[in-house]
């Protein structure tokens, strides 16, 4: 491990706050009856990370024209959004707790922006989000502004052509501050990604179209992916640079044993009686296994 002290403690407060989100999107599944689980709860570190530390975005000043932008891609992973968002005071828990997926309520199971604060997009078609992403980062450029654009992508997503023609566009253009994450949990629905097409040599792909690309082994991993984003430059507006793709090697249902065993099964459903204490109870039995390793640095 390359992470100071210093950083350490960061790490650790970002492994609680991850904690904390999957338990809020756990107790919204148990309370609604139903939701997106798999792909939500292996995204939940990394999006924790960028919202919590590495994103320079305000939620008194979500119009400030130099943050930075966040595309949500895989709209499916909202509700994981929703859940950080509410923990971080953007939303009131109790408001997101009785509308979520009620009819009229503001939340739906993908977001809108336009009743949805915090979101650059309306998401949900798969492949939409990274072409919007790569027009952000062209306008950057135009404005000669510092700010980074980063898109979460999941790897059976990546079967939609227009992510190719997007990688193919910014690498040839070389947008430094575009940052993609492919959230590469290798299950797409309720099937393997290898059923549909193999994506084990995914980096490599990604690579030869022009991006500097970081493979991180374990994407749930909170001290890899801290060490992973704060190795990105933030470029200037005008620079030409190689594009980044954080590939995230992670497990669908992270955090939630059960889950993880069978992923295929998780990528939405519902959470009764009979799991709840289960559930929570894999959620910190995790977390202290986490902060076991983090603590380890901070105490040498």
């Amino acid at each position: 491990m390359s992470i100071t002290k210093e950083q350490a403690k960061i790490v650790r407060d970002l492994q609680l706050k991850a904690a904390a989100n999957r338990q809020t999107l756990i107790d919204l599944t148990y309370e609604s009856g139903y939701s997106h689980l798999g792909g939500p709860l292996s995204a939940c570190d990394v999006l924790t990370a960028f919202y919590s530390h590495f994103l320079r975005w305000d939620k008194n000043h979500l119009e400030d024209p130099e943050r930075d932008r966040f595309i949500l891609s895989k709209g499916h992973n909202a509700c994981m959004m929703y859940c950080i968002f509410a923990n971080i005071g953007l939303y009131d828990r109790e408001e997101l707790f009785r509308e979520y997926k009620n009819y009229m309520g503001r939340w739906g199971e993908h977001p809108n922006r336009f009743h949805n604060p915090g979101f650059e997009i309306s998401s949900g078609s798969l492949g939409h989000g990274l072409p919007v992403a790569i027009g952000m980062a062209m306008a950057a450029r135009i404005d000669k502004s510092d700010r980074r654009v980063v898109c979460l992508v999941g790897d059976g997503e990546l079967q939609e052509g227009s992510n190719w023609e997007g990688i193919m566009c910014a690498g040839h253009n070389q947008y430094g501050n575009l940052i993609l994450i492919v959230d590469q949990n290798k299950c797409q629905g309720t099937r393997l990604v290898s059923e549909t097409i193999n994506s084990d040599n995914l980096g490599e792909r990604i690579a030869s179209f022009g991006f500097h690309v970081i493979d991180v082994a374990d994407g749930n991993d909170m001290i890899q992916i801290f060490e992973a984003i704060e190795s990105i430059p933030r470029y200037p507006g005008e620079a030409r640079q190689k594009p980044t793709c954080l590939l995230l090697h992670t497990k669908k249902g992270c955090g939630v044993q059960y889950m993880e065993d069978g992923m295929a099964k998780w990528h939405a459903g519902g959470i009764g009686d009979d799991k709840i204490e289960e559930t929570r109870a894999s959620i910190q039995n995790k977390l202290e296994i986490s902060l076991a390793e983090t603590d380890r640095i901070l105490e040498g």
